[in-house]
């Protein structure tokens, strides 16, 4: 299963083939809160591995398969990772009709967020207490895909369903040993 962390600006620029350029940046080491008392962070170059293999990433329309707007695979996507930040630029035909209704949300001032699809690899995330909440940093994950979204809940990202429980006996500062499918929701 993917889990998205969501954020960013999307910034679209009319290029001279007849598509659209696409870019947006989500920047590292900043916390949001996805929902009271739970706060996540993506550390630099969490998405580093399947960058650095040079794997397929797609961007997305609304983190949905079935409405590609562009993928390294085709050609028609750039990733780069930072010690800042994950940086996209994409160039989008706008022939399909999801790609049209994209451009046209766009346009509209609807769909300004971006937002990384990925899976934490094993050992790349830890839960920790602060105060009355938690927070949630991922230092390892695969990235699969980034979505143009409506709302990232990233605030500082250009271009989640996410439910923590830590067991109330935990007499540590931290919370490990979790099932995946008790910290998450969709």
């Amino acid at each position: 299963m993917l889990w998205g962390a969501a954020s960013g600006a999307l910034e679209l620029r009319a290029d001279n083939k007849g598509g659209v350029r696409v870019s947006g940046r989500f920047p590292y080491n900043h916390e949001t809160e996805l929902a009271p008392g739970r706060a996540e962070r993506i550390e630099a170059r969490a998405f580093a591995a399947r960058i650095e293999a040079g794997e397929d990433i797609h961007l997305l329309f609304g983190h949905d398969y079935q409405r590609p707007l562009a993928s390294r695979q085709a050609g028609s996507l750039e990733i780069t990772d930072t010690d800042d930040a994950l940086e996209f630029r994409a160039t989008i035909n706008g022939s399909t009709s999801w790609a049209a209704d994209f451009l046209a949300a766009h346009e509209a001032g609807l769909i300004r967020g971006m937002s990384p699809g990925f899976r934490v690899s094993k050992g790349g995330e830890r839960i920790e207490r602060r105060g009355d909440g938690l927070l949630r940093s991922v230092s390892k994950a695969e990235l699969f895909e980034i979505s143009a979204v409506t709302r990232g809940a990233y605030g500082q990202a250009q271009i989640e369903a996410r439910a923590w429980e830590c067991d109330q006996d935990e007499k540590f500062s931290s919370c490990t040993g979790l099932h995946p499918l008790n910290r998450w929701r969709l």
